[in-house]
């Protein structure tokens, strides 16, 4: 045992016993203290802060028993109690009140006395270890708490302009009216819907689901966006058509996605409807659920394939083209709706989504209450929802309007 400038302090009324186990003591290389009670004993506690105290059970300076005197005041300090009988009781009673072991007077093998204060020694250690270690985590969970504190300001502040990138919540283009809602897991949401108008005689629209959570999926969203809105710029002042067909749309967002290098890939259903022939023509890149159209309360799926774009350089996409009937309610969801239905599987998920839809929500609201997203809590997934009616019944009356047109 590593005996140098190891304090220890020792208590004892009885001189002879008392400098016979400080001779020991200092021959094996510890710094003894001595005191002759208890009184003088907590002073010299307060001035040295020894390691270890060694203290007659009946020693005297104190009003209350000596173990109990160094213990209100030094409650850290480990106490090896000494006393001339072993009567189980004082053992019990010793032990119960902190002291650290318990001797017999007079000690016939100094190496026990030894061997108690090493154990008192590596249990100081132990303590002081605990201690350290719990500053430095209370310290680590100070600058996590504000290091988090940071993040959230960030992501309170990306979740403001992304906000500011989606379209009003409702909008009318003519027959048709455009709502929508995303419902994010987190600050950030890798859910995207935008729909505007080309010229005067197209709506565009799009919803996008990003893979994973957060800033960077929040990040392909704004790609997607502004390269939505720059082919639609370059239809409006270059004669380049490609916002005019889903397909390409999916083709350029595969490339450029790809190009980023960023490791992320999104689904996409994108459309384009004619006001001037009430068409659509539609494209989907590997989004779940598929559309759904609804004419007179019947809903069904608009079939069609394609991969999610960023993934796969060689990957086509499919357009196909329908007709708009009056009372007509086009529903698209991110698959996020999957994981917030109680209903397992995907065929149960897709029938539980029709019979839902063919009770008659019309409404961004409707479909919310339908579904019962509005008493959802935190989601696993963010949830986007498209709603676009045409000529739809909304309580007594019936949607109709001028086209608008916020072209360049």
């Amino acid at each position: 045992m590593d005996t140098a400038e190891q304090q220890l302090l020792l208590i004892d009324n009885d001189e002879v016993e008392r400098k016979s186990v400080a001779a020991y003591l200092k021959g094996a290389g510890f710094i003894v203290l001595e005191a002759s009670n208890v009184s003088q004993g907590l002073d010299i506690l307060a001035d040295h802060q020894p390691e270890v105290v060694l203290c007659d059970l009946n020693a005297t300076g104190t009003d209350s028993g000596p173990l109990q005197a160094i213990k209100s005041d030094f409650a850290d300090t480990p106490v090896i109690v000494m006393a001339t009988d072993g009567v189980m009781s004082d053992v019990v009673w010793a032990l119960r009140y902190g002291a650290a072991d318990y001797l017999i007077k007079p000690i016939a093998d100094m190496e026990v006395l030894e061997h108690a204060i090493s154990r008192c020694q590596e249990q100081r250690q132990l303590r002081q270890q605990n201690l350290d270690y719990r500053q430095k985590l209370e310290q680590a969970n100070q600058g996590l708490q504000e290091s988090f504190k940071v993040l959230e300001l960030d992501q309170l502040a990306g979740r403001e302009v992304q906000l500011k990138m989606l379209p009003p919540t409702v909008k009318q283009f003519g027959k048709y009216q455009f709502s929508h809602r995303i419902i994010p897991s987190f600050y950030l949401s890798g859910d995207f819907i935008d729909y505007f108008t080309v010229g005067d005689d197209f709506v565009v629209y799009f919803i996008a689901d990003v893979s994973g959570h957060g800033a960077s999926s929040a990040f392909v969203t704004v790609l997607l966006k502004n390269m939505f809105a720059r082919k639609r710029s370059d239809y409006l002042h270059q004669n380049d058509a490609s916002i005019l067909s889903p397909a390409a749309m999916l083709d350029i967002a595969n490339r450029n996605l790809l190009t980023t290098d960023i490791g992320k890939h999104a689904t996409l259903c994108v459309g384009v409807i004619d006001l001037r022939t009430d068409t659509l023509s539609y494209s989907v890149a590997g989004h779940l659920p598929l559309p759904m159209l609804t004419v007179d309360g019947e809903p069904q799926y608009l079939q069609t394939e394609g991969m999610p774009v960023g993934l796969f350089e060689a990957a086509e996409y499919t357009e196909a083209t329908i007709s708009l009937p009056p009372s007509t309610v086009l529903t698209l969801f991110s698959d996020g709706i999957l994981e917030a239905i109680s209903v397992k599987g995907v065929l149960g998920q897709e029938r539980f989504l029709l019979e839902q839809l063919s009770r008659g929500p019309n409404s961004i609201d409707g479909v919310l209450e339908a579904l019962k997203l509005n008493e959802i809590g935190e989601v696993p997934d963010d949830i986007a929802v498209l709603l676009i009616t045409k000529d739809v019944h909304l309580g007594d009356s019936i949607i109709h309007a001028d086209t608008g047109s916020d072209s360049e």
